[in-house]
């Protein structure tokens, strides 16, 4: 594995993830839910927020992972890996 900035710029380079100083976001639209994924690289964690629609003026909640649907949480986990980050990071709580 590389130094810590290192899978943080490759985690940008993953389908649709976008780095920002020292973390990094991927939006996620499923049938009926969004949600905004973010990893958090000084404290290597991963969050998960719950994006309302678009033509409500409600805000991004944050989520429990067991709220989450176990496909998506694979493919944060798969992201992370390709990353070269230590993936049992997704299931770090806070």
């Amino acid at each position: 594995m590389g130094t810590e900035s290192e899978g943080l710029a490759a985690l940008g380079e993953q389908d649709g993830w976008h780095v920002e100083n020292r973390a990094a976001r991927v939006h996620y639209s499923g049938a009926t839910d969004r949600y905004s994924i973010e990893y958090y690289q000084p404290s290597e964690c991963v969050l998960y927020w719950k994006v309302p629609p678009e033509d409500t003026a409600a805000t991004a909640v944050p989520v429990a992972r067991s709220a989450v649907p176990d496909p998506l949480r694979a493919r944060i986990r798969e992201d992370l890996t390709a990353a070269g980050i230590d993936p049992d990071i997704e299931d770090r709580t806070l």
